[in-house]
């Protein structure tokens, strides 16, 4: 309560705490006189998001790849077969498990792989035809 009276000039300052509360350039500094205002800019790491079309079962591995490197990727199924698409949605539901991740879908033949420092909410399930359901179940 002293600090914020203090603030707003209503109050009076001890040595002690004036000693405690130096300031440099307007920004308060820690008991070793460093500057302990961190930049939100700063402290932010750039996202990536990941579109993946494979083509084979072996292009599965590169996609857990990205997904431990926490980056989150859109796989398009389109250009593989049912029963390797199959195994591919395998792989990556494996994969997402281990590492507490997300996977949902997002059309009959696109998914969505997220680690687990990426929340994705809502959901478009109910515009994908029940036929269109079978690859994906």
């Amino acid at each position: 309560m002293n600090r914020m009276m203090i603030f707003f000039g209503i109050g009076e300052e001890d040595e002690e705490q004036s000693q405690e509360y130096k300031e440099t350039d307007g920004q308060p500094l820690d008991a070793q006189g460093r500057n302990n205002v961190v930049s939100l800019h700063a402290a932010q790491k750039q996202v990536r998001l990941m579109l993946s079309e494979p083509r084979s079962y072996e292009d599965v591995q590169n996609i857990a790849d990205h997904l431990r490197n926490h980056r989150t990727t859109v796989v398009n199924l389109k250009r593989l077969p049912k029963d390797e698409a199959c195994r591919v949605i395998d792989f990556l539901s494996g994969t997402v498990y281990a590492l507490n991740g997300n996977i949902n879908k997002l059309s009959p033949e696109t998914i969505i792989c997220s680690p687990s420092n990426v929340d994705i909410q809502g959901s478009i399930s109910e515009l994908i035809s029940e036929d269109a359901n079978d690859l994906l179940r």
